[in-house]
């Protein structure tokens, strides 16, 4: 669920997950790829106690 709320809400996850659209990726493909990036970002911020930067997401 919070996957399918980032590529709706969160441009770049969104811009992200469009390009794994036009790479001809399926949609369950899409929503995972879009949940490992979220647990990405998730740790990167808590690692480095600094807030999110949508420029290096």
């Amino acid at each position: 669920m919070p996957a399918l709320v980032a590529i709706k809400h969160n441009v770049p996850l969104r811009h992200f997950a469009q390009r794994l659209q036009a790479a001809g990726k399926s949609e369950m493909a899409i929503i995972g790829a879009v949940m490992r990036k979220l647990v990405h970002i998730s740790f990167g911020v808590l690692k480095h106690q600094q807030p999110f930067n949508p420029s290096l997401a």
